[in-house]
């Protein structure tokens, strides 16, 4: 069944990059995350690496507090992050993989043959109430990992597809990796996963990603804090959630057809 409001999550990280870029605290990621709830988010995403090289450890603890959307930590499958993920108890935490050295997430975690050293995760994170996802690529065998291990949330890379459509808007590969996604969020459904994805979506590229029907939340951040660069971040996130809402009305009108 298609949900009817597809739930918009706001990455925050890169306004902490800008922060960081030169110190101090403008523009702070709270003040954003406080903007995102105005325009129409429904929850705020922070990914708190192990470099530090954009959220801070300060941010989360306001966000925690400060914060009433639902938060989602994205963290590595480490000690650490267990440890402040379990202090913090946000809503929901996102496993993702992670190198120090990559600019940013270059694929999904490898939940096939590394169930052995993330399942101890998942299975604490999960017994103090956080809601765990794993991110993870569009393939069968990775979301048959996720329900081996326990987590009841995957997260699809749609990093794939925005490449592709960046090289040929709307062409053959685009739409294969596209036809990936779809295949991938109907096996989640039949084995019980709900399904969010995200990974470079923008304006051009959101619409056939909501349409999925059993894509449940998109994650969106970098091409956001961009373009506010240009439009302002409300008016942004705002122009997202439209244009998510007017895909997903018409895929129920279609369906209601």
């Amino acid at each position: 069944m298609t949900p009817r409001h597809l739930r918009l999550g706001v990455n925050i990280d890169h306004v902490a990059t800008i922060r960081n870029a030169r110190g101090g605290r403008h523009p702070d990621p709270v003040r954003a995350a406080r903007l995102a709830a105005q325009a129409g988010a429904d929850g705020i995403t922070a990914h708190l690496r192990e470099d530090r090289r954009h959220i801070a450890d300060d941010d989360i603890d306001r966000l925690a507090r400060e914060i009433d959307l639902p938060l989602n930590l994205e963290m590595a499958a480490t000690k650490e992050m267990l440890a402040i993920a379990v202090k913090h108890r946000p809503h929901a935490a996102c496993l993702v993989p992670e190198k120090r050295e990559e600019r940013t997430t270059e694929g999904g975690l490898d939940v096939v043959r590394g169930q052995s050293a993330i399942r101890p995760f998942v299975r604490e994170l999960v017994g103090t109430g956080i809601r765990v996802s794993l991110f993870i690529e569009p393939e069968r065998a990775a979301l048959d990992a996720a329900v081996a291990l326990g987590a009841p949330v995957v997260e699809l890379h749609t990093g794939a597809y925005c490449e592709a459509w960046a090289e040929e808007p709307g062409g053959a590969k685009a739409r294969r990796e596209l036809k990936r996604l779809e295949d991938a969020a109907a096996h989640a459904a039949a084995i019980g996963l709900e399904c969010h994805a995200g990974h470079g979506l923008s304006f051009d590229t959101v619409g056939p990603v909501a349409a999925i029907p059993t894509i449940a939340e998109l994650n969106i951040g970098h091409f956001l804090v961009g373009e506010a660069i240009f439009s302002g971040l409300e008016s942004a996130i705002r122009r997202m959630r439209a244009l998510m809402d007017k895909v997903r009305a018409e895929s129920h009108g279609q369906k209601s057809a």
